[in-house]
């Protein structure tokens, strides 16, 4: 009897021990930067056509159309969730001093250069994304940290999550009725012109005190509802337009891989998720999908552009890969996130052991 009262107590002890160990390092907080693919909320204040704060949009989410251009949760709600923080607020949307555990100033139809998608009203394009977290976080941090080191800390265990690029095609460089990029530069040219600006911005949040560092790869755009269906190509991806997205995705990774191994403590993760996507569109089944090449909600303009309000949209988008004309379901997003965090989808660390550095 007294070694079964042991035995029990030995396995008591154990289990309040795994319960309130933490298998990974603290992480302080998620910055999130981008476009639509990553906007929560932002363009909601903005002066601009490109808002989802209506139905159908997040009709998945608790507290429902919150400015997500999706049916539910995005790749960065996955990523919070995992490391145990709250989902990072838009930054537009705080009225007080900011918590300190993140925020989200991406911005729906923004882009790396300063003129993509300004057509449709006011953005946030990445340079002042930025501008946007040095003027709010810095000054804050001394608040709450008494010392730089005790800052530089804070900062260097936070991740800072992109997704940015794609409208430099979809909203500039593939619309020459509005822009002349494409008359000006061939689509290597134009790549490298992204990356040189993206490198820059990349170096201002590494001194602005990041280490941690995560940007996706522009996804097939040669296969949204926008293109195929501008294109006349019946749902079928136009190859043309994704090879515009390898190219500057291969240029991506290498400009990742020079940061890191120049930027002192710095790690500059690749989020692969362009072949994962396609994967998914050419082999749905595989992921649990039925239609890969229509958007779930009634959209304006023949499936090509926003969900209109108020319409119901498919009874199952779960088994959708669209959303829209333009974005994904949460089904695939999940994917995405879940393969980031643990998986190969991020390169050369995954999130699981890069927040153990």
């Amino acid at each position: 009897m007294q070694k079964f009262m042991i035995l029990i107590l030995i396995m008591f002890f154990l289990y309040i021990s795994s319960v309130n160990s933490d298998p990974f390092p603290a992480v302080p907080a998620l910055y999130v930067f981008g476009d639509s693919l990553f906007d929560n909320g932002n363009n909601n204040l903005l002066p601009t056509l490109a808002k989802a704060d209506f139905s159908p949009y997040g009709m998945n989410f608790d507290g429902g159309a919150t400015g997500r251009f999706t049916d539910g949760k995005t790749i960065p709600d996955f990523i919070a969730e995992f490391l145990g923080l709250p989902f990072s607020p838009p930054y537009l949307s705080m009225r007080s001093s900011p918590k300190l555990t993140g925020l989200n100033f991406a911005s729906a139809s923004c882009g790396i250069l300063p003129e993509t998608g300004n057509y449709l009203g006011k953005c946030l394009n990445f340079a002042e994304q930025i501008d946007s977290f040095n003027n709010t976080i810095k000054p804050e941090l001394p608040k709450h940290y008494k010392t730089s080191s005790e800052v530089s800390d804070y900062l260097s265990k936070s991740l800072f999550v992109i997704a940015i690029g794609s409208n430099d095609y979809i909203n500039n460089y593939l619309d020459p009725g509005l822009y002349d990029t494409s008359k000006h530069y061939d689509p290597l040219s134009f790549a490298r012109l992204l990356i040189g600006n993206l490198s820059l911005q990349f170096q201002r949040l590494y001194k602005l005190g990041a280490r941690k560092v995560i940007m996706f790869e522009i996804g097939h755009i040669g296969c949204i509802p926008s293109v195929t269906r501008q294109f006349s190509h019946s749902g079928q991806c136009v190859e043309d337009v994704n090879q515009l997205a390898v190219i500057f995705n291969d240029e991506l990774a290498t400009m990742l891989k020079n940061l890191t191994s120049t930027l002192k403590d710095s790690e500059f993760i690749l989020g692969q998720g362009h072949m994962l996507s396609y994967d998914a569109i050419i082999n749905p089944s595989n992921y649990g999908l039925e239609d890969s090449s229509n958007p779930c909600c009634i959209t304006w303009a023949n499936g090509t552009s926003a969900c209109i309000p108020g319409l119901a949209p498919c009874k199952d988008p779960e088994k959708h890969y669209f959303w829209d004309g333009y974005h994904l379901t949460e089904a695939v997003y999940k994917v995405i996130g879940t393969r980031c965090i643990n998986g190969t989808v991020c390169v050369p660390k995954n999130i699981k052991d890069l927040v153990q550095i």
